[in-house]
């Protein structure tokens, strides 16, 4: 799953769900209006979203919604698809490795209450989107790390494998010939998996999952498990998830930031764009050299998107007026 090769094209599958891709370059000049649109109190609508171009995804979580599932459920089992997806090299299995070649995963999923879970650098367990959801229903605690989120995810039913996929092992070998192993962050390939949902009763849940950077060092975590930045939740407000360069998402606290923002009236695509630019502010002229993307939905089920540096496209698969199922790429740059 490369963002450079985002689908061009219409198609339409047997579901009758149309999808629509496109691909438009970013433009580092930011220019934000100050105006605001309140959120207005509308009757809610089921509505599923995610980062980048992931149909399986965003289907078996809208499947979830219309079997009578839980937002909270739409996007864990959402996430899940992608986390088994070996072609898919930024999440779960076949993730690039570390620069010592070993797969780490982080998650985080949060639900309409506030509560939420997370693991960090967990080895040899694909679907830790599901894990974080036990650290969360199952334990006192909100965050297991390494080595002990993964005995408990092993107590709690999970199955150890190898996730370091051929593939990935390959271009983990080819990177190794050329990389002189210092500590310089990869910008190349830090694509996240984040999904948000609406579900039949309006309630907003959402889950984040990824192997993180590229070859990072051996322990980083990024945004992605930890709750205001990767992820953030508000069922009064709305919600907000995060893909690319964690270190500078951290700094912004940057989901946590769009919530609130809409909570003083902002629409979601303002908000991210507000985001974007903090992100920019903080950095100077460092943001040529980075990926940040945000996507957000707000209560009345309105979505936005905005990244900086590349094209990046979000889906939204929500029930139109006729009652049929369609699903949308956007790109917001």
């Amino acid at each position: 799953m490369k963002r450079r090769n985002f689908l061009k094209k219409a198609t339409v599958s047997s579901l009758s769900i149309v999808t629509v891709s496109s691909l438009l370059n970013c433009d580092n000049n930011i220019n934000l209006s100050d105006k605001t649109i309140p959120i207005i109190k509308t009757k809610i609508k089921p509505i599923v979203i995610a980062t980048w171009n992931v149909p399986n995804a965003t289907e078996i979580a809208w499947k979830t919604i219309q079997k009578g599932g839980s937002s909270l459920d739409a996007a864990e089992q959402g996430c899940r698809v992608e986390e088994a997806d070996i072609n898919n090299q930024s999440v779960g299995k076949g993730g690039r490795p570390d620069r010592d070649g070993n797969v780490t995963l982080d998650a985080c999923i949060m639900n309409k209450e506030g509560d939420y879970g997370a693991v960090t650098c967990v080895e040899d367990i694909t679907h830790v989107i599901s894990v974080a959801r036990k650290v969360m229903d199952n334990t006192p605690h909100v965050i297991l790390t390494g080595y002990g989120a993964k005995q408990f995810a092993i107590s709690e039913g999970f199955k150890a494998e190898n996730l370091l996929t051929d593939k990935s092992k390959k271009d983990w070998q080819e990177w190794q010939k050329t990389s002189k192993y210092k500590p310089i962050i990869n910008i190349e390939n830090h694509d996240t998996i984040g999904m948000l949902a609406i579900d039949e009763k309006g309630d907003i849940a959402g889950g984040c999952t990824t192997s993180g950077l590229s070859y990072k060092m051996a322990g980083r975590v990024g945004d992605s498990a930890i709750i205001g930045s990767g992820l953030f939740i508000d069922n009064e407000i709305g919600g907000a998830t995060a893909t690319g360069m964690g270190e500078e998402v951290l700094k912004t606290v940057g989901s946590f930031l769009i919530v609130e923002l809409m909570r003083q009236g902002k629409s979601p695509q303002q908000a991210c764009e507000e985001a974007v630019k903090r992100v920019v502010q903080k950095s100077g002229t460092r943001y040529k050299d980075f990926q940040v993307g945000f996507i957000a939905l707000n209560k009345s089920g309105e979505t936005g998107s905005y990244c900086i540096h590349e094209g990046f496209s979000y889906q939204v698969y929500k029930e139109n007026e006729n009652k049929n199922y369609k699903s949308e790429y956007f790109n917001k740059s």
